[in-house]
C-alpha cells in the first residue's frame, strides 16, 4: 500500500495522483507542485490522503512541493491579473507579426518561471519572432501551446444547448471519443446544429447514455421481425429503446399495437 493525495490544476481539469509526505490535506486545501515540464504550479486537493494498493497508481509518485500559503494564494491571484495583461500584450504582437492564431488565455506559473499561451489555429504555425518579441517585453520563458477546439472551450466555458454550464468545464477531467453512430443508435437528428456543441464537434453527452442504448437495444428485436404477441403474430415496424417498448402491426388487426419486451416472444 502507499499514500497518495489526488489534486487538480483546473477547475475541470483530471486527477493527478502524488505523494503528500509528511503533510496531512484536506479536500479543498492548495498545495504547491513543481514539475520538470510545467515548472512550480498550485493546485487543489480533491482527494484527502488516502492508502491505495500500488498496482492502482503509477510509480514513481512525485511528491508535492508544499503546503500552500497565503502568500502563495495571493501571488497566485495577482499572477491571474499579470496573465490578463501578457495576454493583451501577445494580441499586439500577434497582430504586428501577421499571424493567423486565435489565442484563449495565458497563465503564469507560481513563481512567475514561465509564461504560457494556449492558442488555436487552423495550420501550424511559425511563431519564433513571437516568442523573441514576448521574453523581451516580459523577461521570462514564453510558452506557446496549441490546442484544439474542445479544449478552447474547456478553458473559456459556456452555455450549451441544453441551457447549462458546458460539461467539460465544470466537472469532465477528460474528453472521450463521441462518433455519429452515438446519434444514430438513440434516434436522434443527424442534423449537425443538433448534435454539435459550442465548441463544433459532437457533443459529451452523446456519450452519456450510450452504454444504456446499448445494451437495451440488444434484447430488442429488429425492425420488420416478426414476433408473437398475445394477440397473436406481427411485425415489429417500431421501436422505443427508453422505454425498452415496439410497436408491432399484428396480424389481422388494423391497429398498431405496442409491447413491452416482457410481453412478446422474440
Amino acid at each position: 500500500m502507499i499514500e497518495i493525495i489526488g489534486v487538480k490544476f483546473q477547475k475541470a481539469g483530471r486527477t493527478e495522483y502524488f505523494s503528500p509526505g509528511n503533510e496531512i490535506l484536506y479536500i479543498d486545501e492548495f498545495v504547491v507542485i513543481e514539475q520538470e515540464k510545467r515548472g512550480v504550479e498550485l493546485a487543489r486537493v480533491v482527494i484527502a490522503n488516502k492508502m491505495v494498493d500500488e498496482n492502482d497508481v503509477v510509480l514513481p509518485l512525485k511528491p508535492i512541493k508544499r503546503k500552500a500559503t497565503p502568500e502563495d494564494l495571493m501571488k497566485y491571484e495577482q499572477n491571474m491579473i499579470d496573465a490578463d495583461a501578457a495576454l493583451a500584450l501577445c494580441k499586439k504582437h500577434v497582430k504586428n507579426h501577421q499571424l493567423d492564431m486565435r489565442l484563449v488565455n495565458a497563465v503564469y506559473t507560481l513563481d512567475k518561471g514561465k509564461v504560457i499561451f494556449n492558442f488555436t489555429a487552423d495550420d501550424r504555425i511559425d511563431f519564433r519572432e513571437l516568442v523573441k518579441s514576448l521574453a523581451y517585453d516580459l523577461k521570462t520563458r514564453i510558452e506557446l501551446r496549441q490546442i484544439g477546439v474542445r479544449d478552447e472551450a474547456k478553458i473559456l466555458g459556456g452555455i450549451g444547448p441544453c441551457g447549462r454550464s458546458l460539461c467539460c468545464a465544470t466537472y469532465l477531467g477528460d474528453f472521450e471519443p463521441v462518433s455519429i453512430k452515438m446519434a444514430k443508435d438513440q434516434n436522434l437528428s443527424l442534423n449537425p446544429t443538433k448534435i454539435s456543441g459550442a465548441c463544433g464537434r459532437l457533443m459529451c453527452c452523446l456519450k452519456y447514455e450510450n452504454d444504456y442504448y446499448e445494451s437495451t437495444r440488444k434484447m430488442l428485436p429488429d425492425i420488420g421481425k416478426i414476433i408473437t404477441t398475445p394477440e397473436g403474430p406481427g411485425k415489429v415496424v417500431g421501436l422505443n429503446i427508453l422505454d425498452v417498448t415496439m410497436q408491432v402491426k399484428v396480424e389481422g388487426m388494423e391497429q398498431i399495437m405496442d409491447y413491452h419486451i416482457d410481453e412478446v416472444t422474440v
